[in-house]
């Protein structure tokens, strides 16, 4: 009878360490996920761009000025009179768009011999031209049938995509000149906190043959380098940063502990009922 009551004693010490045991893995689990947690929500950051006053780029620069975009069969413009808009409009695009009760502008197709077919004026050869070249040749042609014209003339097929760390990722249309990536980037809401501002990409020249940029837009010279002067069908990409690569693993691994620890916690408060 002694030696039976010294080794339920003992038995029930060895439960009690091995209780402890458990609460201490338990309590170094949950420790562990609030560090995560932590660290993870510590990771916002503000985005400091331009901050540095110079950096040498590993490609080099293009011109100061870069040249315009060239007009090329395929090309989408629109072409308006600001003086009368419906002065040079096709009567049956201003029907169609009265019966359908829609704003779209009209727009006209650049052929393959370089030419759009206008109202009043007929085949008028614009491929080859700048926007603003083709703007002045067809509102000096205007000139010579309507009263004072301004011509506007924007090409609407143009466009960038944008991908990565910004606010709103898409598909962006250049309907000016000159649209720098600052522009854009602006457009699509700015950057988000994970992005990495020095570590930005434009990949330009078509998938036949494909260029690399990389920009630094925590340098202040960013703004004169003309190579973020955006082309037709450039590519735009902002990276993660390193902080929020980490905070993504340690998201990761903190969703794996969650379930152990309250599987754990399960066992231990069936444990502690039982006993």
């Amino acid at each position: 009878m002694y030696f039976w009551r010294i080794g339920v004693l003992l038995w029930e010490l060895r439960q009690f360490f091995n209780m402890c045991f458990i609460k201490k893995i338990i309590n170094l689990l949950i420790v562990s996920t609030i560090l995560f947690a932590s660290f993870s929500c510590a990771n916002r950051q503000k985005q400091a761009l331009f901050e540095k006053k110079s950096t040498a780029n590993n490609s080099p620069k293009k011109e100061l000025t870069p040249p315009n975009y060239q007009i090329k069969p395929g090309d989408l413009l629109q072409v308006k009179n600001l003086q009368n808009r419906n002065l040079i409009v096709n009567e049956s695009f201003t029907k169609e768009k009265e019966a359908s009760n829609n704003n779209h502008e009209q727009t006209y197709l650049v052929e393959q011999d370089s030419t759009i077919g206008l109202p009043i004026l007929g085949r008028v050869k614009v491929g080859g031209l700048t926007r603003r070249d083709a703007a002045n040749q067809v509102q000096s042609l205007y000139r010579k049938e309507l009263k004072d014209p301004i011509i506007e003339l924007k090409i609407i097929n143009l466009k960038v995509t944008l991908l990565g760390e910004v606010k709103n990722q898409g598909i962006y249309n250049l309907l000016k000149d000159h649209t720098s990536l600052i522009e854009i980037i602006g457009e699509a809401g700015g950057l988000t906190d994970k992005a990495s501002s020095n570590n930005l990409k434009i990949i330009r020249g078509g998938m036949q043959n494909p260029q690399i940029i990389n920009l630094d837009l925590t340098d202040i010279s960013t703004l004169s380098d003309s190579r973020t002067l955006l082309e037709n069908n450039d590519i735009i990409y902002i990276a993660q940063n390193k902080r929020a690569i980490r905070s993504e693993k340690l998201q990761s691994m903190s969703a794996i502990l969650q379930p152990v620890i309250a599987l754990l916690n399960t066992a231990l408060l069936i444990y502690t009922i039982t006993r």
